[in-house]
């Protein structure tokens, strides 16, 4: 898979990782490729900040020494980095923007799968419309909170689920046919998704680093998702 580097300083570096890649080894199965494995060769040293999804594509940081690790990491766990994701949803929100406060606990019955709970840990969740179709909407969002799939559980909540989003959406694939009148397709031809991955980017990261500078870090949309949004611009209107 590829991945690219997108800030790189003395202290630090920020990768776009891409979508269906572990940011690091998995807990049982250390062979399943991973971002970290990827990267760490390139390096005398490198450790691990912050973690994203295996689905989810975009930035995130890594590392060069363990005084940097130890700094970047008190700024993620005091919340001091500004963290902001781009997502397509389904369905257009009411408001064009809101926040979204809601706690967040483990599912009672499905292992792995979060919900929102009076019972969870706070978990809060600013959201914007940038655009809007007749059908979808494309968000911009920032996480106060770090709790386990916040997003997607929150953006669930609000009945608008991420694109993609098999394990708490109902739209999970963006196929061409479902937004384009008179679509045609050889009947010994099989369509392919549009867009066939979790809709949920990692776009921007502003944080102090050690020298009291302040980074601004923006990750472009992937192609992916930038083609799906001029597909909905063109035919979900």
């Amino acid at each position: 898979m590829k991945y690219q580097i997108v800030f790189e300083d003395d202290d630090i570096v920020l990768f776009d990782k891409p979508s269906g890649l572990l940011s690091i080894p998995d807990r049982y199965n250390a062979a399943i490729p991973c971002l970290y494995h990827e990267v760490a060769r390139q390096y005398k040293e490198l450790f691990v900040v912050h973690r994203l999804d295996k689905d989810t594509s975009g930035l995130i940081c890594f590392a060069k020494s363990r005084d940097s690790h130890k700094y970047m990491s008190q700024l993620f766990e005091s919340r001091e980095v500004e963290k902001y994701y781009t997502a397509i949803v389904s369905g257009v929100p009411q408001q064009t923007s809101g926040s979204i406060i809601e706690p967040i606990g483990e599912h009672p019955v499905h292992k792995g799968r979060m919900i929102v709970h009076r019972k969870g840990r706070p978990a809060h969740t600013d959201y914007e419309v940038i655009q809007s179709w007749k059908n979808f909407s494309l968000l911009t969002l920032r996480i106060h909170t770090g709790r386990t799939h916040q997003i997607r559980v929150h953006l669930q909540h609000l009945g608008h689920s991420i694109v993609g989003d098999e394990f708490y959406g109902n739209t999970p694939k963006l196929m061409l046919s479902a937004i384009k009148r008179k679509f045609k397709i050889a009947e010994e031809e099989e369509e392919r998704p549009l867009l066939g991955r979790l809709a949920l980017h990692a776009s921007r990261l502003v944080f102090r680093d050690r020298a009291g500078n302040e980074r601004s870090v923006t990750c472009p949309l992937p192609k992916d998702m930038s083609v799906a949004v001029k597909q909905l611009s063109k035919w979900n209107i």
